[in-house]
């Protein structure tokens, strides 16, 4: 009786089946496997001298493929995606005005302007480039609006008064890009069909008198005043009551009040009429430049006209007439402005009361000043002991 050894078994199965036996190290862990666990597989899934894979290990059986995920579309890309999908081949500028204007969010419709800038047989006109430009500039993105501007200006379409007039708007209000509103006003003027409107000039004089701060500065931009009302007039364009207010406030506050008021007298020209301001910085012009029985002359009109003057014109009027020796006229137009509802400064009412003080009228000061605290009611417990101090300390010398 022949034995065979177990080796000589196995190699025998092995050339009839084809089969190899592939035995593990024994996998404790593993619940369903035991000590003496064989698996059969074919020669095929063994791996061969010139395979590159690594032999299969002890826990491959166990191993899971990942999982491959497609990243999720953002509520944006999606809003994006749905837009560019409403619009059909051939579509129009006012049907991309139409979907920018739908748009809450001004980087989607950034986005959107982009991308039909980029399409075939398309090109934006002045309609998208208003309603952009009005869009981002409502959302902040000024770097993205001021882009849009020079592209305008380079000639990227075709151009209109209100894209031009929003080009001013929007340079005017930016520190940075002031010599560009003019820049764009001079596009303007070489123009044959977008020639300057009222709001162009009314947008340039009021960004120019925003800048007279300080006296020295104001004689600077008063030549930019004097030349935009000479084009104005030489284009044709008839000024209202607001352009001609400015054009007396500038020509008052660098003291060139018999310009200021040549302007204020052509008023009825025009069709305006004077208003409060008006008289304000003629008044306000003359007191500053000496002038102040003629500025109380104007003041006085105003008064018949039922016109009531700004505080800083009353407190310059009682000031210089206190300072010239008019102290009943001071003392009357600082009635009239309690009766107004507005009331004095503390630099005002030192003026009118040492004043009477300094010309020997202590007794009128007093009476005067406890009028002024039963009529101002405004005045505070400190002024009223400060001014009291001060007159008790003149009363004194």
């Amino acid at each position: 009786m022949m034995f065979l050894s177990l080796r000589q078994l196995c190699t025998s199965i092995s050339k009839r089946h084809k089969l190899s036996f592939y035995a593990f190290s024994p996998l404790a862990s593993h619940p369903r496997m035991t000590n003496s666990s064989v698996f059969l597989r074919p020669l095929s899934s063994l791996p061969s001298a010139n395979n590159t894979q690594s032999p299969p290990t002890e826990d491959s059986e166990l191993q899971i493929p990942p999982i491959r995920r497609t990243r999720t579309r953002t509520p944006l890309e999606t809003q994006f995606e749905t837009w560019t999908e409403n619009l059909k081949p051939g579509f129009t500028p006012t049907d991309v005005d139409a979907a920018l204007r739908a748009q809450s969010d001004p980087d989607l419709a950034l986005d959107i302007f982009r991308w039909t800038a980029q399409q075939r047989n398309y090109k934006h006109n002045h309609v998208t480039y208003l309603t952009m430009i009005k869009t981002l500039i409502d959302g902040r993105r000024y770097r993205h609006a001021e882009t849009l501007v020079e592209e305008v200006l380079a000639g990227a379409c075709d151009v209109s008064v209100p894209l031009y007039n929003s080009m001013i708007r929007f340079c005017c209000n930016r520190k940075f890009l002031f010599n560009r509103a003019f820049d764009v006003y001079k596009k303007m003027l070489k123009s044959d069909d977008c020639k300057p409107t009222l709001e162009t000039y009314t947008l340039l004089l009021n960004s120019l008198l925003r800048r007279f701060n300080k006296l020295n500065v104001c004689y600077v931009y008063l030549h930019a005043v004097k030349s935009l009302t000479k084009q104005m007039k030489a284009s044709g364009v008839i000024p209202d009551t607001f352009v001609l207010n400015m054009i007396i406030k500038a020509y008052a506050t660098c003291r060139e009040v018999d310009e200021a008021i040549r302007v204020f007298r052509e008023m009825g020209l025009y069709g305006c009429y004077p208003n409060a301001y008006s008289y304000s910085y003629i008044v306000k012009g003359l007191c500053e430049k000496g002038r102040v029985g003629q500025g109380l002359g104007f003041y006085k009109e105003m008064k018949g006209k039922l016109l009531v003057p700004s505080g800083s014109t009353f407190m310059i009027l009682i000031c210089s007439l206190a300072i010239e020796g008019r102290f009943e006229e001071a003392t009357e137009v600082v009635f009239y402005m309690l009766g107004q509802s507005k009331t004095p400064d503390l630099l005002t009412y030192k003026t009118l009361l040492e004043g009477l003080c300094r010309e020997g009228k202590s007794d009128e000061a007093f009476e005067l000043l406890e009028e002024c605290r039963k009529k101002d009611r405004l005045m505070s417990q400190k002024t009223y002991k400060t001014l009291l101090n001060s007159l008790h300390f003149l009363n004194q010398e």
